[in-house]
């Protein structure tokens, strides 16, 4: 697998939980779409579930118009206000999404889609059923033999699951298999968890907002480096993210050691520097490998704690990002605690995780 092959990069918008378009949740994703309308450095725009607040034809129909003339692909998956109805069908009917679960290969990465709704009663009844976790378990025995890695997009985290069994054994498959993110919505607050095995990630709401401004999270898997940052709205361009060497407290002690800096650049108009920084050393240029993508000329030296990357364009903007290559590694959770928030990273602002736990979810400190 070459190295241009093996990237993933997408950005995960939200919860809508839309109803009307004079709504301010219709106009807030209006403003998003248009902010990414034009990064083709993205493979993908994900929504994690309750896209339409009460399941309506008509809530399916608004998210149809706004996404019509939306250039990048976006995979649309169900939560639980999807089935206020009783069922999916308008879901299916008038999103015209594939039937989940589905499986996709991006970026020499095995991406899963799951639906943790449809076989339940509606509500926070969530389920995945027999089938669909037979279908998890053959991907996931299938991945490991072409020793591909996997990301799984579902609603919440496993151990909300109330069919038999199914936290403990779903918890288990992703834990022990080769899935290195599991992309999530519902808590409402953006979250980050690790379970030694697999980072855990849910994205603060863009309807019925808990905390913060509306935005979105911008995700990459690059090798087995994993890296996630929350971007808010009034944020300008350039938007810079070092993709590997993965922070420590995103990659556990299990990921493997990249020994290069790479970056992903989202930007609007040219850069006049794009430099990475180990720990108080020298400033080094990055080297354009194209779509937003930047390399360093030399390898990251044995013992680097830090690594910094800053960028600036012809417009005057600037931007910043950091990543720890040792300590607060995340150690290998008991398996109790496995695909649950019980071991959430707790609050790091630099990502955009302010640890206020605001929302509908099992820990949510509202609600």
């Amino acid at each position: 697998m070459t190295r241009q092959d093996d990237f993933l990069a997408f950005a995960h918008i939200g919860d809508l939980h839309l109803t009307t378009a004079e709504a301010d949740n219709a106009r807030d994703l209006q403003t998003l779409l248009q902010r990414l309308r034009g990064r083709s450095e993205l493979d993908f725009v994900y929504l994690p579930g309750d896209n339409a607040d009460n399941g309506t034809a008509e809530q399916y129909l608004l998210l149809k118009r706004l996404l019509d003339d939306f250039p990048l692909p976006v995979t649309v998956i169900t939560g639980d206000h999807d089935m206020e109805g009783g069922d999916l069908g308008p879901f299916y009917a008038e999103l015209q999404v594939p039937q989940l679960p589905y499986a996709r290969e991006v970026g020499g990465v095995r991406c899963l889609f799951l639906d943790m709704c449809g076989p339940g009663t509606g509500g926070p009844d969530f389920r995945l059923g027999r089938e669909q976790v037979q279908w998890l378990e053959q991907e996931l025995h299938q991945a490991t033999r072409l020793e591909q890695r996997c990301v799984v997009f579902m609603h919440s985290y496993p151990a909300d699951l109330q069919g038999p069994g199914e936290a403990e054994r779903v918890a288990r498959l992703l834990h022990e298999g080769p899935v290195r993110l599991v992309e999530i919505g519902h808590t409402h607050y953006n979250e980050l968890a690790h379970d030694g095995g697999v980072l855990y990630a849910a994205c603060r709401s863009t309807g019925q907002i808990e905390e913060g401004g509306v935005g979105f999270a911008l995700v990459t898997l690059d090798g087995p480096a994993v890296s996630w940052r929350f971007r808010e709205l009034p944020d300008g361009w350039p938007w810079v993210q070092i993709t590997a060497p993965g922070d420590a407290r995103l990659n556990g002690a299990g990921v493997a050691e990249v020994r290069e800096c790479r970056v992903l650049v989202l930007a609007e108009s040219d850069l006049t520097a794009c430099e990475w920084q180990c720990d108080d050393g020298p400033w080094w240029p990055l080297q354009p490998l194209g779509k937003g993508r930047y390399q360093g000329d030399r390898p990251v030296p044995e013992g680097v704690r830090r690594l910094q990357v800053r960028v600036r364009d012809a417009q005057g903007g600037e931007d910043r990002d950091e990543v720890e290559l040792s300590g607060h590694l995340s150690p290998v959770a008991a398996p109790v605690d496995w695909g649950s928030d019980r071991t959430q990273l707790g609050e790091w602002r630099a990502r955009g995780v302010l640890g206020t736990q605001l929302g509908p979810n099992r820990n949510g400190r509202k609600w």
